[in-house]
């Protein structure tokens, strides 16, 4: 196990989560494991920015999704990615413009 000592705190990694920021570290997508460890509170703090601002509106459409789900009004997976395929498109198209 990994000591990590920050200024105001110590941090015990597990072996299995040193090693994957480890593996990320000398992959090159992070210069230190000091960036990796940023980064990742970076994105947690985002994240749970999003969920308290947003929470209510993602529980409403997850709601709305599941009713009409059991109502039989959701797609087939087949519909499903033929949408996201127009969607693609329709986006590739408009960055080219």
């Amino acid at each position: 196990m990994r000591i990590v000592e920050l200024v105001f705190v110590t941090i015990h990694l597990k072996p299995e989560l040193e090693a994957l920021i480890q593996k990320d570290v000398e992959r090159g997508a992070y210069q230190s494991v000091d960036e990796f460890v940023e980064r990742a509170v970076q994105t947690l703090h985002e994240e749970e920015a999003l969920l308290a601002n947003d929470g209510r509106v993602v529980h409403e459409k997850t709601e709305r999704a599941f009713g009409q789900f059991e109502r039989g009004e959701g797609l087939t997976p087949e519909e499903s990615r033929a949408l996201l395929q127009e969607k693609k498109a329709a986006w590739h198209k408009q960055q080219q413009a």
